[in-house]
């Protein structure tokens, strides 16, 4: 049997990189544009969050990121207005998560 100059066959050897670009291709048609809110549910948010400061009420939180519309509950610990920060302690890891008002899409008491 001739063994020389044969190579080794490897037909899954781009399997990983075909992979990753298969998954760009998934996020991107997941992807959603980040929707426009009203100055009217922009208000409201904003109200929302100052009650649920004020209260220490748990909120559930809805923001776009990268895409995507994220929901987590957790507590808001401050709020800048005028900065269009905000101040948001997740329920699950417990961590401040420093955020942009503008990012926002609802906000409600749980």
């Amino acid at each position: 049997m001739e063994t020389r100059g044969m190579k080794k066959w490897r037909p899954f050897a781009t399997i990983p990189e075909q992979y990753i670009g298969l998954q760009e291709i998934i996020n991107k048609q997941t992807a959603v544009a980040q929707p426009v809110l009203t100055e009217e549910q922009m208000e409201q948010i904003n109200f929302t969050l100052i009650e649920a400061l004020h209260t220490n009420k748990q909120v559930y939180l809805t923001y776009y990121k990268k895409g995507q519309c994220i929901t987590e509950t957790g507590f808001i610990q401050f709020v800048d207005s005028l900065g269009n920060l905000f101040i948001f302690i997740d329920d699950v890891f417990e961590l401040k998560n420093k955020m942009r008002l503008s990012e926002l899409i609802d906000v409600r008491l749980a």
